[in-house]
């Protein structure tokens, strides 16, 4: 831009970027449905982020973090550990990015869900900046009602997010009914257990007057038995919510199995019957490991 001064040239070249996140790798799954991108940050650093394709939906799943520190044992991206957070720009421009490449063929980014690599309740001003550019009608203009933060329980943080004007979805990934499991499969667990988490959910319904996502990883003979569903049943009966099962991804780390489609139906089946509305997540991008857990930003 030359009609700017030579100074106000160097200064803006010194700190500021357009295009901040490299696509260096990406892959489509069998179906076509699932794309998944391999990024390259700045300073070198790696993370991934995977457009879903849906019937009418364009939906991407954004990381807000380089590895994550929950270390939760059946999550890929939980056995890479945690090296820094993200800015605000770096995981805009992940939305950015699918924009443009679903522009080229005349469709829209629907939904965002933060949902990728980390907790994005671990680096919450910069997610909640994030939401903002994307929620601002000079901005992206996307929905606050079309974005979605998912996290292991941050109890601190849901009841930060109750205060938020922005209507965004909360998803909880919940995993198990009972500490003595949630312990072993989602170690911040200890830190917040099963009744303060769902304290912190409560008041957050009460104050929002939004349903929750109960998130819920079904594991072969882990988390997957009829006792199991009733018990998670009776945790979240009265509460405005919705669970979202999810058949286990593999992903190569994991000890950890896939429940068999007989228990999953069956666990939906008694939810169902004690009155918790429950779905089972389609599946997307599996066989490319860009499936829930199994992001670890590989080339």
């Amino acid at each position: 831009m030359t009609n700017l001064s030579k100074s106000m040239r160097s200064k803006l070249a010194h700190e500021s970027k357009i295009a901040i996140v490299n696509p260096i790798a990406e892959i489509k799954s069998s179906d076509e449905h699932t794309i998944k991108t391999l990024f390259a940050l700045p300073d070198g650093k790696q993370i991934e982020a995977v457009l879903m394709k849906y019937d009418k939906r364009r939906t991407i799943c954004i990381s807000t973090q380089v590895g994550c520190a929950m270390a939760c044992p059946f999550c890929a991206t939980g056995h890479t550990g945690f090296e820094r957070n993200l800015s605000v720009g770096e995981i805009v421009d992940q939305v950015l990015y699918y924009s443009r490449l679903l522009a080229k063929h005349n469709e829209v980014v629907t939904n965002v869900v933060f949902m990728g690599m980390g907790e994005p309740f671990a680096n919450y001003v910069n997610t909640w900046q994030a939401i903002r550019h994307l929620n601002d009608s000079q901005g992206f203009d996307l929905g606050a009602r079309k974005m979605t933060i998912s996290t292991v329980g941050l109890v601190p943080a849901i009841r930060r997010m109750s205060h938020e004007p922005e209507q965004v979805g909360l998803a909880v990934s919940i995993h198990a009914p009972i500490d003595a499991i949630r312990d072993t499969i989602v170690p911040v667990n200890k830190r917040y257990p099963l009744n303060i988490l769902m304290n912190a959910c409560r008041d957050y319904i009460e104050m929002t007057n939004r349903r929750v996502t109960f998130e819920y990883v079904l594991m072969d003979g882990v988390n997957d038995n009829d006792e199991h569903a009733d018990q998670l049943a009776q945790l979240l009966k009265g509460l405005l919510c919705h669970v979202n099962l999810i058949p286990l991804n593999p992903a190569s780390a994991s000890l950890f199995r896939r429940a068999s489609a007989e228990r999953v139906y069956a666990f939906r089946d008694r939810l169902q019957q004690a009155n918790i509305p429950t779905t089972i997540r389609l599946p997307r991008g599996v066989d490319i490991q860009a499936g829930c857990g199994q992001l670890r930003a590989q080339n």
